[in-house]
């Protein structure tokens, strides 16, 4: 059985892992819990494939990690995962308390570029905020300009709950987000574009954890 909201909102830390609706995507997600990663977004901008969404729901319980659908609320609980991701564009996002009612205790993320936008979702009762784009990236064809670092640090200063910074995150440029005092960065391509995945979501929670390089 699901966990109640509050135990959900208190495993939003560390690397926080977004997989994107590809042909190898269950071999991804299985590379990125193996790395000890406990937060998995699956992203389906033409359509979630029902046996995918099925088969994480497994693995992810099967490894105790979490599993968040983007944009999707209704997939949350025909799939009883663990919470949704919403952006501008999706249903909910501007009025989250239908979201609340359908689905409960579990998780609603927001996401916000502003001070003003993280302030409503406080006002809206998210659990949590993805922050960004903290770095430019290809990944996300809406993100907007980067904020950098200063202004991650500023939207996050007024979130009243954890916050996980996205947009353009590497090995490379992690530290900073990490110094910053987030809860959670969000990654896509530094996991899926590497040449051996769970090889590079070790490093990304190595060097979450402040261990360095392998």
């Amino acid at each position: 059985m699901a966990t109640d909201e509050t135990a959900r909102v208190s495993r939003l830390h560390g690397i926080y892992a977004i997989v994107n609706e590809t042909g190898n995507v269950l071999d991804l997600a299985r590379a990125t819990l193996d790395a000890g990663i406990g937060i998995i977004q699956y992203r389906a901008k033409r359509g979630i494939i029902p046996a995918h969404l099925r088969a994480l729901r497994e693995i992810t319980s099967h490894a105790g990690a979490l599993l968040v659908v983007n944009d999707d609320w209704r997939a949350v609980i025909e799939f009883d995962c663990d919470g949704v991701h919403l952006g501008p564009d999706d249903d909910g996002f501007v009025d989250v308390a239908p979201v609340r009612e359908a689905i409960g205790t579990r998780l609603i993320g927001l996401s916000c570029g502003t001070v003003e936008e993280a302030r409503e979702a406080n006002r809206l009762g998210a659990d949590y905020i993805g922050v960004g784009s903290v770095y430019a990236t290809a990944s996300k064809a809406d993100a907007g300009d980067p904020i950098g670092i200063e202004g991650l640090r500023r939207v996050a200063a007024v979130a009243t709950m954890p916050v996980v910074a996205i947009g353009g995150i590497t090995a490379h440029n992690l530290e900073p987000v990490r110094q910053s005092g987030v809860a959670m960065a969000a990654v896509i391509s530094a996991i899926a574009g590497a040449s051996d995945p769970r090889a590079a979501a070790r490093d990304l929670v190595r060097r979450w954890n402040g261990d360095g390089e392998v």
